[in-house]
C-alpha cells in the first residue's frame, strides 16, 4: 500500500513538472544589485534590491518589460518592522530564482506578442509601491523607506545592460506593484531612450477611494499613513497633490488623468483583494458575519451582493479619467480574482476568461502594437461564463 502511494505521488510529481515545462520559461535565477546599497537604494532591512532577468531574442533583443512584484504595504514603523525579516522587506530573504508565466512566459504559444522580449521581475522590498524616499535611518529600528531609489538603481542597471537601446518597453506590475506601475509609468518613460514606444499595463493595481461597509474609509486613512511613513509624496505628480493631497494620490482615480505616458489597466470589477481589504476589511466585520461573502461572492446574501454590485459601480466611476483618454486601454472583467497577467490560466490559454471574444493577452498586444484600441467593462456578476473557477492568487499579496 505505501509503495503504491509512493508511485501515485510520483505520477502526480512528473505531471505537474511537464506542466511547468510545457507553460513556463522554467526558473529564472535572482540578480542582487550589490553596488545600490552604495545609492542608498535598499530593502527595509538595508539589505541590496533584486530582480529576475531573462534575456531576449531574434526581434524582440530590442523590446523590454519590467514588471513590479506585488505584495501590500506597510503604513507604520510597526507595520514595516513585521515585513523588515521577510522576503517583502529583504532580499536575504528572497527564493533565488522564481518561474515567468502569463506576460512573463518565454513561450510562443502562450505569450505571443512579447515571449521574445527582455523580460524582467524586479522585486519587492520597500513597502510603498516603488515610491518612498526619507533619507534618515533611525537607529532604534534600522528601516529604511527607500522605494523610489530601488526603482531608479534596477532601472539604470538594466539601461547598461541593453535597455538604452530599447524600441519598444512596458512598465507592468501586479497588486501594489500594479499600483507602482501607474504611479511610476511617466518617470519610467523619461528614464527609457527617446523614440521607444514606451508604454504601462498594470494589472490589479487600481484601487479605489471607497468606503467600507461600516461607512468608514478605512483604504483612505491606511494610504495617508503609508504616504506619510515613507515620504511618498516626493514622487506622486505635484499636479494631483494641489488638487487632493498627497494621500489621496496613491489611488489611481486621482493621478490617472496627469499620467502622459499611455496606459492599459488590467481588473477584475470585483478584484478579490479589494472586496476583501477595501470593502469588507477585517475591521468593518468584527462577527464574520460577510467571511462566506469574502470568500466568494457567490456565497453572497442578496443584500451583501447588493453591497458588492455597489462597489462595482464605484469602480466603474473610477474608470473615468481611463474611459475619457484615447491612448489609455482597459481591460475590466467580472471575475473575482486578483492579478491575472501573471497567470497564465488567466493571460493566454484557451479557457482564459474574454471579453468581447478577446483575452487579456490579445487585448493588450492589439493595444502595445496600435492594430486595434480597447476598452471593455465586462457585464455585472455572475454575467460572464470565461471566468469559470480562476485561481483566487491572493495569499501572495497579504491583507492589511
Amino acid at each position: 500500500m505505501e509503495i503504491s502511494r509512493i508511485w501515485q505521488w510520483l505520477n502526480i510529481l512528473v505531471c505537474v513538472l511537464l506542466l511547468v515545462k510545457a507553460e513556463g520559461s522554467g526558473f529564472v535565477p535572482i540578480t542582487i544589485l550589490e553596488d545600490a546599497e552604495s545609492k542608498g537604494a535598499v530593502c527595509l532591512d538595508g539589505s541590496p534590491p533584486a530582480y529576475h532577468f531573462d534575456e531576449g531574442s531574434g526581434e524582440g533583443v530590442n523590446s523590454w518589460i519590467v514588471h513590479l512584484e506585488g505584495g501590500g504595504w506597510c503604513n507604520d514603523v510597526a507595520d514595516c518592522l513585521g515585513r523588515k525579516d521577510t522576503r517583502l522587506g529583504s532580499s536575504k530573504q528572497m527564493d533565488s530564482q522564481v518561474g515567468f508565466y502569463g506576460i512573463l512566459n518565454n513561450e510562443q504559444d502562450y505569450n505571443p506578442d512579447f515571449y521574445n522580449w527582455n523580460r524582467i521581475k524586479i522585486r519587492y522590498c520597500d513597502g510603498s509601491s516603488f515610491t518612498g524616499e526619507v533619507e534618515e535611518v533611525d537607529p532604534t529600528n534600522n528601516l529604511h523607506f527607500r522605494g523610489a531609489r530601488i526603482f531608479e538603481a534596477v532601472i539604470m542597471d538594466l539601461l547598461a545592460k541593453g535597455m538604452e537601446n530599447a524600441e519598444n518597453a512596458i512598465l507592468s506590475g501586479c497588486s501594489a506593484g500594479g499600483l507602482a506601475a501607474i504611479l511610476n509609468c511617466d518617470r519610467f518613460k523619461s528614464m527609457v531612450p527617446n523614440g521607444a514606444r514606451v508604454k504601462c499595463v498594470p494589472d490589479a493595481g487600481y484601487f479605489i477611494d471607497a468606503q467600507d461597509v461600516s461607512g468608514t474609509k478605512y483604504i483612505e486613512n491606511y494610504y495617508s499613513k503609508v504616504v506619510e511613513t515613507h515620504g511618498s509624496a516626493k514622487y506622486l505628480p505635484e499636479s494631483c497633490i494641489s488638487k487632493y493631497g498627497a494621500g489621496l494620490c496613491f489611488f489611481p482615480q486621482y493621478v490617472v488623468q496627469d499620467i502622459d505616458t499611455p496606459i492599459f489597466v488590467v481588473n477584475a470589477a470585483y478584484d478579490s483583494w479589494q472586496i476583501r481589504n477595501i470593502l469588507i476589511p477585517g475591521a468593518a466585520d468584527p462577527h464574520g458575519s460577510w467571511q462566506n461573502c469574502r470568500d466568494d461572492i457567490s456565497n453572497c446574501t442578496p443584500d451583501q451582493l447588493d453591497a458588492v454590485q455597489g462597489f462595482r459601480e464605484e469602480f466603474i466611476k473610477a474608470l473615468s479619467g481611463v474611459q475619457e483618454s484615447p491612448s489609455k486601454g482597459m481591460f475590466i472583467d467580472s471575475c473575482y480574482i486578483h492579478c491575472q497577467t501573471e497567470m497564465q490560466e488567466s493571460w493566454f490559454k484557451t479557457d482564459a476568461p474574454e471579453l468581447a471574444n478577446t483575452t487579456i493577452a490579445k487585448a493588450v498586444g492589439d493595444w502595445f502594437y496600435e492594430r486595434k484600441s480597447f476598452q471593455e467593462i465586462d457585464c455585472a456578476f455572475p454575467c460572464n461564463p470565461t471566468c469559470g473557477k480562476p485561481v483566487l492568487n491572493v495569499k501572495a499579496h497579504p491583507e492589511i
